[in-house]
């Protein structure tokens, strides 16, 4: 009989998801990393309009159109100054595949991949699916990342390092000086620094900085995606940005994988990059407000939290049996070890929904603490 292979035995679903679906109906969620925004309309429209001409009636290059190649590489120019070929940038579905492809053309059986605990879900996953194995590093107080921790953890087995700033699911986000660190760790140990940006036009405190902008080496990867910054997580739209050597690897895979990215997806990508970016703005000034809502009902609550500085989820410290207590009463939140064992004691929420169910929900939580200190 034939049986399943070892790599995926050791992959579970994830905690995220079976937190979702035992929610009842009327709850509210507060689980999910999913924008309430509508995606902007020229994006939809240039959608539509591609659609309609027969643009997207047949595959794109492997790596995604021209033109949303240039547009990716136009927003690096633009935001930080780096100049990419639109040659060394492979349009995936979603920074999910962008992920999985990244770590598959890296990490042979037994490779370590370093990454932060409590971290994604998919970091600990893709690595097993890749046949590396995972090796998991404690966070400061803060819940950034110590450089000094990963420089710690690297052996002759380790292939890779992941970073993530903006951070799911802590809201974390990387100074500048350890950005640097991670450019020069990359770059003195030949190691490969995957640096996970899908959050990172959504900054409320400091500055989105990149190993990429740093690195003396082409060992670094960058994983960004329209999903959260244009509140597209539907269309399935992400990328990855490396030296020409890595893309044609990580080429490879995609290609016998996916073949392409979706053709409309492209085209809504290329006009949300393009076009206006006020949309974003908005969205980022949204979230800041609900952070801070967040901020002050969580503490009012007598509950501890390190202040996230991005994307859109809020990381207290919660008492035993805090996240079955809020959830029973109909709000889902994420129980902290579902993103890796020293999540343990903290609770994820999102607060990335309206602000009348956001209040709705600190009210619940306030009252599911109370009851617990009794």
């Amino acid at each position: 009989m034939t049986e399943f292979a070892h790599r995926v035995e050791q992959v579970s679903i994830s905690g995220i998801r079976k937190v979702f679906e035992a929610a009842g109906e009327d709850a509210i969620n507060l689980g999910l990393g999913q924008p309430d925004f509508p995606t902007p309309a020229h994006a939809r429209e240039a959608a539509i309009e591609a659609i309609e001409t027969g643009r997207t009636d047949a595959y794109t290059s492997n790596k995604g159109t021209l033109a949303v190649r240039e547009a990716i590489a136009g927003r690096y120019d633009a935001d930080y100054g780096q100049a990419v070929d639109p040659e060394d940038v492979i349009v995936t579905a979603g920074g999910s595949e962008a992920l999985h492809i990244a770590l598959q053309a890296h990490v042979d059986p037994g490779d370590e991949v370093l990454f932060p605990d409590p971290g994604f879900v998919s970091y600990d996953a893709l690595t097993h699916i890749a046949g590396g194995t995972p090796k998991p590093l404690p966070l400061r107080e803060d819940l950034t990342l110590d450089p000094a921790t990963v420089e710690a953890a690297i052996t002759d087995d380790t292939a890779v390092f992941v970073v993530n700033s903006p951070a799911n699911p802590t809201g974390a986000v990387q100074s500048e000086a350890d950005v640097r660190e991670f450019a020069r760790i990359a770059d003195e140990h030949d190691v490969l620094c995957l640096t996970d940006e899908v959050y990172e036009r959504i900054v409320f405190d400091g500055v989105h900085r990149s190993p990429f902008e740093f690195a003396e080496s082409d060992n670094v990867v960058v994983v960004s995606a329209c999903s959260k910054t244009y509140s597209m997580t539907g269309w399935r739209l992400g990328w990855v940005v490396a030296s020409n050597r890595r893309i044609e690897r990580m080429l490879r895979v995609h290609q016998y994988g996916q073949a392409c990215a979706s053709a409309p997806a492209q085209y809504a990508a290329e006009a949300a990059l393009t076009g206006p970016q006020d949309c974003v703005e908005e969205m980022v000034s949204a979230f800041e407000n609900r952070r801070d809502v967040v901020l002050d009902g969580l503490t009012d609550a007598g509950l501890e939290v390190p202040t996230p500085q991005g994307a859109f989820y809020a990381m207290p410290k919660v008492p035993d049996g805090w996240c079955d207590e809020v959830i029973d009463r109909g709000v889902v939140v994420v129980p902290g070890e579902a993103f890796g064992a020293n999540g343990a004691g903290y609770a994820r929420l999102s607060y990335a929904t309206g602000m009348d169910e956001l209040e709705e929900a600190l009210e619940i939580m306030r009252e599911a603490t109370r009851a617990l200190s009794r």
